[in-house]
């Protein structure tokens, strides 16, 4: 005996007590306390799979049926009526995603990732590069549209006169693009991956623009700067000595902190370090001298309009020749190698490099600070003028 269908009317709808209503065909309405009713397809074995239908305040007794009916022919194909409608919303998901435009995922990204960049400045010109590169060709597209040919659009007119920039906006666009995958805004490969894909198209970027050193002042012509240096009274002047003393980076000698110092030791906090770990710096008679001669206007050692003092300003004491401010760090590390015998990890050290493998850092947790106290004393002595006088670690052991 066949089944019977269509069993209620819309009345008995309307009135259903709590429970479950059958209406034939694996069709139910589920009448519920608070006076809410839904509809349900219940199929599979002893009708144990639920499959939600709608509300019936929205969805009425013949659209029910409708509905019913169609999961009823695609039992029959072999198909789950759950499957199906999982599947018909992620094809909903990825029409939707096709609507992010790239401006929007590096918008997203850039928020996400906002605090790995190690200062605001480092932040805007990662966002600056995409804008002034990327954006004008990428900008409105969809990101799941984005293809090969697109990004060779960006970064090829400025592969060959660019290329260190180009070579960065490669590398932020892949950044980008993993992230809207991750994301599901698009699928497949990364167009701007490098290995195995576009370094079959572009030459590599050390192939055309060979990796430039910063121009560095020889060693032996630091003394006679530094007492030029010294002849001046500036803040710039004395910032460029302390500079030079500590063998520090721009950016760590202008935002030096007062409180940074305590004693004959300058503590640079890892946010303003470059490998983001504390340094601690083992200060010359000479350092302190200049700290000495600075009058304390706020927390800032070497202060400046609004802040600390500047790049601009120190660079301008050197002249074209004199290399360039950073290149003071390789003028003291090839004076330590070529005219001292103080081992290559406190020289390392010195400078906050990175000493030994992964490993071995993961157990040497030391800085080696007095081992560099005789090494950067020493350094202070030969700039002041007074060769020949290197501490020789031999002598002391």
């Amino acid at each position: 005996m066949a089944r019977q269908l269509e069993r209620l009317t819309a009345a008995q709808v309307r009135r259903a007590k709590p429970g479950w209503h059958a209406d034939g065909g694996g069709l139910y309405l589920q009448a519920r306390p608070d006076g809410s009713a839904y509809w349900y397809f219940r199929y599979g074995a002893g009708g144990k799979r639920y499959h939600s239908i709608g509300p019936a305040h929205t969805v009425s007794l013949a659209d029910a049926r409708a509905r019913a009916q169609a999961c009823r022919l695609l039992r029959i194909d072999g198909n789950d009526p759950q499957v199906e409608r999982a599947q018909i919303r992620a094809a909903a998901r990825v029409e939707a995603a096709k609507k992010v435009t790239f401006t929007e995922a590096v918008d997203r990204y850039f928020a996400n990732h906002r605090g790995k960049w190690r200062s605001e400045k480092h932040a805007r010109e990662w966002r600056k590069t995409l804008a002034t590169y990327a954006e004008p060709i990428l900008g409105r597209l969809p990101v799941g549209a984005i293809d090969t040919t697109l990004i060779l659009k960006v970064v090829e007119p400025i592969w060959q006169d660019k290329t260190v920039t180009a070579s960065r906006v490669r590398q932020r666009l892949e950044s980008v693009l993993d992230f809207a995958k991750v994301r599901t805004w698009r699928e497949g490969d990364n167009p701007a991956r490098w290995r195995g894909h576009l370094d079959h198209i572009l030459p590599k970027p050390r192939e055309i623009a060979p990796v430039e050193h910063y121009r560095a002042m020889p060693f032996n012509a630091v003394p006679a700067f530094m007492a030029k240096l010294r002849r001046r009274d500036d803040v710039a002047a004395r910032c460029l000595e302390f500079l030079i003393l500590t063998a520090t980076r721009s950016n760590e000698a202008r935002g030096a902190r007062w409180p940074e110092v305590s004693g004959d030791v300058w503590t640079i906090l890892p946010g303003r370090m470059k490998a983001e770990r504390e340094h601690r710096v083992p200060l010359s008679r000479a350092a302190l001298a200049v700290l000495d001669r600075i009058e304390r206007q706020g927390d800032f050692v070497f202060p400046g309009r609004g802040g600390a003092i500047g790049d601009t300003a120190i660079g301008e004491l050197l002249g074209a020749k004199d290399g360039t401010v950073h290149g003071f760090r390789s003028a003291f590390r090839d004076w330590a190698a070529e005219q001292t015998n103080f081992p290559r990890e406190v020289i390392e050290l010195a400078l906050a490099h990175a000493v030994g493998s992964a490993t071995e850092r993961a157990y040497w947790r030391g800085d080696l600070l007095e081992q560099r106290r005789p090494l950067m004393e020493s350094w202070a002595r030969f700039v002041g003028g007074e060769r020949g006088k290197v501490i020789d670690l031999k002598k002391r052991a």
